[in-house]
């Protein structure tokens, strides 16, 4: 799958007040209460929350089948109602729709990533639907969101950092990640690139699938929840011999939130780290709270231009608007 250049890329319409926001369930089932409670939160932002009532359903560990899942996602796309698609929980299911979304197929009973391209729109989500944010952004030919999910972050007080989410849905043209992000620095440096990633056991995954992950000129984000420290140093190993790291700008790695073998480890998550990553000559920063955290999670537009300065402390700047 190659990716889209990036001057072609397609910014979805900005999401105001008053809005409706679709909430959706690609992959693992969801309860009831969470998500309710993070509908209350979105409608005291000034939206309009919206799911289908089938998003309740369960099928093993998923959120029903992998028909249901596909037609609902492929419905919020195609609905002129719907101004922003928000996904209500990772945990696991998202590749099962990867095979949907080949742009030559079109069937009904899946998805047409013809319509979805067709019909771009803010796409949100973290962890598993790294799989869909990478595939909407390379094949789909949009900018997705790495950010807070409806039934877990939005559902919880402090969960949503509010600024980021602010500046990256209403097209705010240049805004930046300083200061109170959790970011420090590892390698100084300063680079350009086109900022990307997800997940990255999910981002390992793809490697040698048609929905192969594009790196190159990228400022690449990379984080994880409970992977022990020779697991990361297992899948940054497999990226670096794959050539993933090759022509990457810079990289920013998230919270890593209980990355550790045990709590009386000897060694640092950073030094695992820079053993793999140390020798590639650009800048590296650690810690920056998106995807899986403690709390306020970040937004981060993947599809822009961004820049990364990593000295005495850690900035990220977004260097153009997200959405129109």
């Amino acid at each position: 799958m190659a990716a889209a250049p990036h001057n072609s890329r397609i910014k979805p319409p900005a999401l105001h007040s008053g809005e409706r926001v679709g909430i959706v369930a690609p992959a693992s089932n969801v309860k009831r209460e969470m998500l309710e409670a993070g509908c209350d939160a979105l409608r005291r932002m000034g939206y309009e929350p919206f799911y289908f009532e089938s998003i309740l359903e369960r099928d093993l560990y998923f959120a029903g089948s992998v028909e249901r899942r596909a037609r609902e996602l492929e419905d919020m796309f195609l609905r002129d109602d719907v101004r922003a698609i928000v996904c209500a929980r990772g945990g696991y299911g998202s590749n099962y729709l990867l095979p949907a979304l080949d742009v030559k197929k079109i069937d009904v009973k899946k998805i047409d990533q013809k319509k979805i391209a067709a019909h771009p729109k803010i796409f949100v989500g973290y962890s598993d639907l790294t799989s869909l944010l990478t595939t909407f952004t390379d094949a789909g030919n949009f900018v997705t969101f790495h950010g807070p999910m409806v039934a877990k972050d939005f559902a919880i007080a402090d969960g949503v950092d509010l600024a980021s989410w602010q500046n990256a849905v209403s097209g705010v043209a240049e805004w930046e990640i300083t200061g109170n992000s959790g970011a420090k620095p590892l390698v100084a440096g300063e680079a350009e690139g086109i900022l990307y990633g997800g997940c990255l056991s999910i981002l390992v995954a793809a490697l040698g699938t048609p929905n192969d992950i594009q790196t190159e000129g990228t400022i690449l984000f990379l984080e994880d929840l409970a992977a022990k420290p020779f697991q990361i140093d297992r899948m940054l190993m497999q990226l670096k011999l794959a050539g993933k790291l090759q022509d990457v700008r810079g990289i920013v790695f998230g919270e890593m939130l209980d990355c550790r073998q045990s709590p009386t480890q000897d060694y640092t998550l950073e030094e695992v780290v820079l053993r793999v990553i140390g020798d590639l000559g650009i800048p590296v920063a650690f810690g920056l709270r998106s995807g899986h955290v403690s709390g306020a999670n970040i937004t981060l537009p993947f599809g822009v231009k961004a820049r990364l300065e990593v000295g005495g402390g850690v900035t990220l700047k977004i260097l153009e608007s997200a959405t129109t």
